[in-house]
C-alpha cells in the first residue's frame, strides 16, 4: 500500500469535479447561516457528523470490497433530495473518469459499464481508493475531509472569508474528523465482512436543513456553486 496515493486522491485539485461544488455552503451563506468562521465551523460540524459520516462509511465499505452496486442503491435510500441523489451520481462520474486516469482498475471500468449515468461518489470514491492501493480507514479519512473541506473553500470565495480563518476551521474540527473516520471505517468493514454487503449495518444520519437547502439551491437562477 502506499499511503501517498491518499494525497492525490484528498488533493483539492485532483479533477474530480469538487471545486464547483460548495458542499451546501452557498445556499447556507444565502440564508444567513454562515455569515463569519464560527458559522462556517458550526456548519462544518453539522455536515461532518451527519452527510460525512454517512459518506465516509459508504466508502469504508466499498474500499472493503461490498458489492458497489448495492451500496449505490444505499446511498440512494439515505439520500431524500433528489438534487443531492444527481450532484451525488455526477461528481461520481467524474471521479470515476479521473480514477480510471490514476489507477486503472477492472472494477472501474465494470462500475462505468454498469451505471452509465453515474454511481454516489462516496462509492466509486471507495472503489478509487482500493484501485490504489488504500484501505477503509484511508477512504473515511478522504470522505471525512471532503465533507469540510468543499464548504470551508468555498466559504473563502461566497464570503470574502480570511482563508486563515478557513483554515483554522478545518484544522480545530481534526479530533472529530478522526472520530467520525473510525466510526464509519468500522462501519464500513463491518458491512463488506464475509464477503457479503450488509447494508443495514452503515449509518443513516439525516441532515434534513441540508436536504431542503439542496433543493433551494438547485432552483436559484444566479448561483455561484452548481450545488
Amino acid at each position: 500500500m502506499t499511503r501517498a496515493a491518499l494525497l492525490v486522491l484528498a488533493d483539492g485539485r485532483f479533477p474530480a469535479g469538487g471545486h464547483a461544488h460548495s458542499g451546501g455552503a452557498e445556499q447556507a451563506v444565502a440564508a444567513g447561516r454562515i455569515t463569519d468562521a464560527a458559522g462556517l465551523a458550526a456548519y462544518c460540524r453539522g455536515r461532518l457528523h451527519t452527510a460525512g459520516l454517512t459518506s465516509a462509511a459508504l466508502a469504508a465499505a466499498a474500499c472493503a470490497g461490498a458489492d458497489p452496486l448495492r451500496l449505490d442503491e444505499a446511498a440512494d435510500a439515505r439520500t431524500p433530495s433528489p438534487a443531492l441523489r444527481a450532484t451525488a451520481r455526477r461528481l461520481g462520474r467524474q471521479l470515476l473518469r479521473a480514477a480510471r486516469a490514476a489507477w486503472p482498475a477492472a472494477e472501474l471500468d465494470a462500475l462505468a459499464g454498469a451505471r452509465p449515468r453515474g454511481v454516489h461518489q462516496p462509492v466509486i470514491l471507495g472503489v478509487a481508493a482500493r484501485a490504489a492501493g488504500l484501505g477503509p480507514a484511508d477512504a473515511s479519512y478522504a470522505a471525512v475531509y471532503e465533507a469540510v473541506s468543499g464548504p470551508a473553500t468555498a466559504t473563502v470565495r461566497l464570503l470574502g472569508l480570511d482563508p486563515f480563518e478557513a483554515t483554522a476551521v478545518l484544522a480545530r474540527l481534526a479530533p472529530e474528523l478522526d472520530d467520525v473516520a473510525a466510526r464509519a471505517t468500522t462501519a464500513g468493514v463491518r458491512a463488506a465482512a464475509g464477503g457479503r454487503t450488509d447494508v443495514d449495518v452503515l449509518p443513516a444520519a439525516g441532515a434534513p436543513l441540508l436536504d431542503i437547502a439542496a433543493e433551494e439551491h438547485a432552483v436559484r437562477t444566479a448561483r455561484l456553486f452548481a450545488s
